[in-house]
């Protein structure tokens, strides 16, 4: 109640115009922004790009909050989308400076500094590891979405119950059903594969897959 009370206040105050409502918001609800943001895009500088800009936005389109779900719901979502348009337009720079012309230098250094990273590696190189990975990978993309978002959001992402229930704008409890049934499903599509090896849910997934989401 004393959360809900503060929200409102600080939105009769933004709606309002008061500056000074900015710093409050940043204050009480940019660091965990900026946590969610890194969640998605990976690196410190991307995230806290997406802090300001989902702050600016909060600020500008309060009157858009209706007010049906929690306040910082609201801000989950609007830094997941936030991020998602990060991540589409980092990705677009990357396709782009893939498909330049090789350099002609005959000096091997240069090609390897032309050479985009692979970021779909894993530290662990291993040729079963690496077997797993693509099993993972093809596994989820095998599983109905309602079911694959769930599970990334929350084992591999590592998003909370609220912040997933948030982010897919469903009941948490909804939420845990879906991400039950996309675990199961999952282990299913992996059964041949690990004969029996008992995986824990989210550590196994974020060692896996984590890197290349």
């Amino acid at each position: 109640m004393r959360q809900q009370n503060a929200d409102s206040q600080l939105i009769g105050r933004m709606q309002a115009g008061d500056g000074t409502a900015m710093a409050d918001l940043a204050s009480t609800f940019g660091p965990r922004i900026q946590q969610l943001a890194l969640r998605y895009v990976k690196n410190w500088e991307d995230a806290e790009e997406v802090t300001q800009d989902v702050l600016m936005k909060v600020y500008r389109k309060i009157d858009a909050f209706r007010g049906d779900a929690a306040l910082s719901s609201w801000i989950y979502r609007i830094t997941f989308n936030t991020a998602m348009s990060r991540l589409r337009s980092t990705r677009a720079s990357r396709a782009t400076e893939i498909q330049k012309p090789e350099s002609t230098s005959q000096d091997p250094t240069d090609r390897v500094m032309s050479e985009p990273a692979d970021w779909s590696s894993l530290a662990d190189d291993h040729v079963l590891r690496g077997q797993m990975r693509e099993r993972l990978i093809q596994s989820l993309s095998q599983l109905p979405t309602v079911y694959r978002v769930p599970v990334i959001l929350r084992d591999i992402q590592g998003l909370s119950t609220e912040e997933a229930s948030a982010v897919l704008k469903v009941k948490p409890q909804t939420l845990k059903s879906r991400l039950h049934r996309g675990r199961l499903m999952l282990r299913e599509h992996l059964a041949d594969f690990a004969d029996g090896v008992m995986l824990h849910p989210r550590e196994s997934l974020k060692a896996e897959v984590g890197s290349v989401n």
